[in-house]
C-alpha cells in the first residue's frame, strides 16, 4: 500500500470517528433536567417560561406582520421556537435541534417572500428567534459537557453561514454576524457556570470523604486505645491462669502424670497467649511520646494500673478542683463488676465530665451509677453553660469513643440535649459475657 493510500485511509477513519462522536453527542433524546436553584428554587424555570411566552408573541407578530407569512405558518414557527426554550429545561439537546430546525424553516419561508423594495426583514435570525436560541444554548451548556456545547455552537454557526453566506436573499437586514458572537458568549457563560457547579459539588464530596476518613481514623485510634487498656486486664487473667496451673500439682498429693501433663499444657498455652498479647500491644503502642510530652510520662502511663470505679471519687474531686460542680448518686447494691465493665464505666464518666468542662463552662453535672442484676447504668447530665465556651483543641469525637466502649461490651449509649441547654450521656453496660440484642428490653430505654 502506498503512502498516499495510507494517509487517505487514516483520513477516512478520522472522519468516521468524528462523525460517530458527533452522532453520540448530539443525536440523542436523553433527559437531563435543570435542577432547581439552591437559593431561588423554581424561579429560573418560571423566568424561562415567561421568556418563552414573550418570544412566542414577538415572533408571531414579526413573522406575520413583517415577514409576510400566513397565520398558520407563523403560529407554527413561533410555537416551535418558544416550545424549544421550555423543552430545554428537561431535554436540552433535542430542544436545540427543535430551535435550529424551526429557525431554518422560518428563514426559508421568509426568504421565499422577499422582494426588492419591500420591508427589510431581519434574516436569517429574527429578533425573537435569536433570543430563543440564545437561551436554549445557555441551558444546553449548563447541562452537558463543554465538547457537546462547542459542537452545537459550531453546527449553529455553520447553518447560519450556509443560510446567509451561501444561500442568501434579497432586501434583508443580516443578523448572522451578531448572532454567532452572542451564541458563543452564551456557550462560554453556561460552560463556566457548569464547571463552577461541578467544582463545588466535587469540593463537597471531598469534604465529606475527608470528614468520613477523619471519623474512621479517630474510631481506629480509639479502638487502639481501648485495646491497650484491656490488654492489662486480659494479661492479668492469663498470668493468674499460668501461675495456678504451675502451682496446682503441688496442691495435690501424688498427682498423676496425666494431670501434670494437662496442667503443663494449660500453663504453656497461657504463656503463649500472654506473649501474643504483648506482641499485639507492641504494634498498638507508639514508641514515641506526643509532642511536648516527656518520655517518662509515657512509661508511667504504660505501667500504671487501669482505673476502676474505686477511683471514681478521685476523678470527681479532680473535676471539682478544675471548677466544675459535680454531684454523684449511687443506686442498687454495689458489687464488683468485670474489669472491662469497670474500666469502660470509668472512662465514660471521665470523658463526659471532660466534655462538660470544655463545652459548658459554669454548668453543674450529676453522675449516677445504677447497679442492677444484669449490669450497670451510667448516666451523666449537666445543665446549660452560663458563659460562652472557649475554642476547644479536641477533635470532637469523644462521644465516638464512649459509644465504642459500650458497644464493645454489648451495651448501649445515647447522648443528646437535656433540659433545654443541658446535655445527657446515658449508657448501659451488661455485666454478663453475652451481649444483649438490640431488640431486647434494656434499662437504658427508661426515662431520665
Amino acid at each position: 500500500m502506498s503512502r498516499l493510500s495510507r494517509v487517505a485511509n487514516q483520513g477516512h477513519t478520522s472522519v468516521r470517528r468524528w462523525l460517530g462522536v458527533l452522532r453520540d453527542d448530539l443525536w440523542t433524546w436523553r433527559t437531563d433536567p435543570l435542577p432547581p436553584s439552591v437559593w431561588l428554587r423554581w424561579v429560573p424555570h418560571g423566568f424561562v417560561c415567561l421568556a418563552a411566552f414573550g418570544v412566542f408573541l414577538g415572533d408571531l407578530a414579526q413573522l406575520h406582520d413583517h415577514g409576510g407569512l400566513g397565520p398558520g405558518l407563523a403560529l407554527l414557527i413561533a410555537l416551535g421556537q418558544s416550545a424549544a426554550m421550555v423543552f430545554a429545561l428537561r431535554q436540552p439537546v433535542p430542544a436545540w435541534w427543535l430551535s435550529l430546525g424551526t429557525m431554518v424553516l422560518g428563514a426559508m419561508a421568509v426568504r421565499a417572500r422577499m422582494a426588492p423594495g419591500a420591508y427589510e426583514f431581519t434574516w436569517p435570525w429574527t429578533a425573537s428567534g435569536l433570543i430563543a436560541h440564545l437561551l436554549v444554548l445557555l441551558l444546553l451548556a449548563l447541562r452537558v459537557r463543554a465538547r457537546v456545547s462547542v459542537e452545537a455552537l459550531a453546527l449553529t454557526s455553520l447553518v447560519t453561514y450556509v443560510l446567509q453566506g451561501l444561500i442568501g436573499g434579497v432586501n434583508y437586514q443580516p443578523t448572522g454576524q451578531a448572532a454567532v458572537p452572542l451564541f458563543a458568549v452564551a456557550v462560554v457563560l453556561g460552560s463556566a457556570l457548569r464547571g463552577r457547579r461541578e467544582a463545588r459539588a466535587e469540593l463537597g464530596r471531598q469534604t465529606t470523604l475527608t470528614a468520613e476518613e477523619r471519623a474512621r481514623r479517630t474510631l481506629l485510634e480509639e479502638r487502639g486505645r481501648i485495646a491497650r487498656e484491656l490488654h492489662d486486664v486480659v494479661a492479668h487473667h492469663m498470668s493468674v491462669i499460668s501461675i495456678q496451673a504451675q502451682v496446682a500439682p503441688h496442691l495435690v498429693q501424688d498427682p498423676s502424670d496425666e494431670l501434670k501433663e494437662n496442667l503443663a499444657g494449660i500453663r504453656q498455652n497461657a504463656v503463649e497467649a500472654l506473649a501474643e498479647l504483648r506482641r499485639v500491644l507492641d504494634v498498638l503502642r507508639s514508641e514515641h511520646p506526643a509532642p511536648g510530652e516527656p518520655a517518662d510520662a509515657l512509661d508511667t502511663a504504660r505501667h500504671a494500673p487501669q482505673p476502676t470505679l474505686d477511683r471514681l471519687g478521685s476523678l470527681v474531686e479532680n473535676t471539682r478542683a478544675a471548677g466544675l460542680t459535680v454531684t454523684t448518686e449511687l443506686t442498687g447494691d454495689r458489687r464488683p463488676l468485670p474489669p472491662g465493665v469497670e474500666l469502660s464505666a470509668f472512662r465514660i464518666v471521665q470523658e463526659a465530665l471532660s466534655n462538660v468542662l470544655r463545652h459548658a463552662p459554669g454548668a453543674t453535672a450529676h453522675v449516677t451509677l445504677a447497679y442492677d442484676p444484669r449490669g450497670l447504668r451510667v448516666k451523666i447530665v449537666n445543665t446549660g453553660p452560663t458563659r460562652e465556651a472557649p475554642p476547644s483543641p479536641g477533635a470532637g469525637h469523644g462521644l465516638l469513643g464512649m459509644r465504642e466502649r459500650a458497644v464493645m461490651l454489648g451495651g448501649r449509649l445515647t447522648a443528646g440535649p437535656w433540659a433545654g441547654k443541658g446535655y445527657r450521656v446515658d449508657a448501659y453496660l451488661p455485666a454478663s459475657a453475652s451481649a444483649p440484642h438490640a431488640s431486647d428490653t434494656s434499662p437504658l430505654d427508661g426515662t431520665a
